[in-house]
């Protein structure tokens, strides 16, 4: 099946979850406060089965559902996706034990998990984490440093964390760590954020880990970080895809029954192009989302590539699609409760995590000369 035609099943099923958002995650979403873990909806999620299946289907899965939540509950898609943001190294590198223990509460949204990934001094260059593990012993360390912009901190119930366990190694000395929450020494504080997703920051003083914690292999952590990363890049695409849609619908539905200028504003050509444009760039960026989520799911040797593609792409435009259509409703989208100054609020954000767009730009022209077998 081409990436670029979901067939009625997957169609029907984006409909189904757009209804589900809409109905029982979104008066959820309400209820809770800006910035904070929201547990009900967490447990939402999971009592709908959508935590669950984050864990059992493929790329392209996960970007229509998280394209079809965006659209009516960012709020129900930023929950879901750090769920499966913070569990996938357990799903994908943990033990037995680890994964017995963690992985049916993540599940079923009783437990919280965080991807705790960047740094202050570090931000998206993951090869450059100074937060340190230091030995203990033969199979044991204490993790001493801080993380920061941590989503869900400092409230989730266990954190997949990197630390370097070889100084001066780079990429090569970070090791994944799974660090539940109460392991004495570990503390945090929330961030005011512009957007209203719960980030944090987490601090390390001397916190024990042993070898029961390592997710992977010890010093090889920075291939638990980047595989997790290029399933979830082509999903923050996604993300901002349905904002993008969200953005959009509510901009045709506006500007056909606006009255302006003795007509309706759609009836201006300027406003017309701009809606094209708009719709022209959404689409666009969806079937990029969604070829790389096809590629990832078919193993493809590309995936790194096409995965900065979808994100930088569709983060992009999402900010351009909201900013016009904010634009083009005039100071009526500039006020609290109104969709699009919600809107406004959430996309800027993901033009930045999980690698900034610099980082993807950066990402996609190193691919292509090491395609061409040079280095860039």
């Amino acid at each position: 099946m081409p990436a670029f035609s979901l067939d009625p099943a997957q169609t029907a099923w984006c409909a189904e979850l757009r209804t589900l958002a809409h109905e029982r995650l979104h008066p959820l979403a309400d209820k809770g406060e800006p910035g904070r873990v929201n547990r009900p909806l967490i447990a939402e999620l999971g009592q709908l089965g959508l935590l669950e299946r984050l864990f059992t289907s493929g790329a392209l899965d996960l970007c229509l559902m998280r394209e079809s939540l965006a659209y009516a509950c960012t709020e129900a898609e930023t929950a879901l996706a750090l769920q499966g943001l913070g569990a996938h190294p357990v799903h994908a590198h943990g033990t037995p034990p680890q994964r017995e223990r963690w992985l049916p509460r993540v599940k079923d949204g009783s437990a919280v998990a965080a991807f705790a990934l960047s740094e202050p001094g570090a931000g998206s260059d993951a090869a450059a984490l100074s937060l340190s593990a230091e030995r203990d012993g033969p199979s044991r360390w204490r993790l001493t440093g801080e993380k920061c912009w941590i989503s869900n901190a400092p409230e989730a119930d266990c954190y997949t964390v990197f630390a370097r366990t070889t100084p001066g190694a780079g990429a090569r000395g970070v090791t994944a760590f799974l660090v539940p929450a109460d392991r004495p020494g570990l503390t945090g504080a929330a961030l005011d954020m512009l957007s209203p997703h719960p980030i944090g920051t987490l601090d390390f003083d001397a916190v024990p880990v042993t070898a029961d914690d390592v997710l992977g292999e010890v010093d090889r952590g920075f291939r638990v970080a980047m595989g997790t990363l290029n399933l979830f890049r082509p999903s923050v695409g996604a993300f901002a895809v349905g904002m993008a849609q969200a953005a959009l619908d509510a901009t045709l539905t506006h500007t056909a029954g606006r009255d302006a200028f003795g007509g309706k504003l759609k009836d201006l050509q300027t406003v017309a192009h701009q809606v094209a444009e708009m719709a022209l760039r959404t689409d666009a960026a969806r079937l990029m989302v969604y070829a790389a989520a096809t590629a990832y799911d078919e193993g493809a040797p590309d995936v790194p590539k096409r995965a900065a593609m979808a994100k930088l792409l569709a983060t992009e435009t999402a900010q351009y699609v909201v900013d016009t259509a904010v634009q083009l409703h005039g100071a009526r989208a500039l006020r609290h409760g109104h969709l699009l100054e919600h809107l406004y609020r959430e996309v800027r954000a993901p033009r930045i995590y999980e690698g900034a767009s610099e980082v993807q730009r950066g990402i996609i022209a190193k691919e292509l000369y090491a395609s061409m077998g040079e280095a860039p």
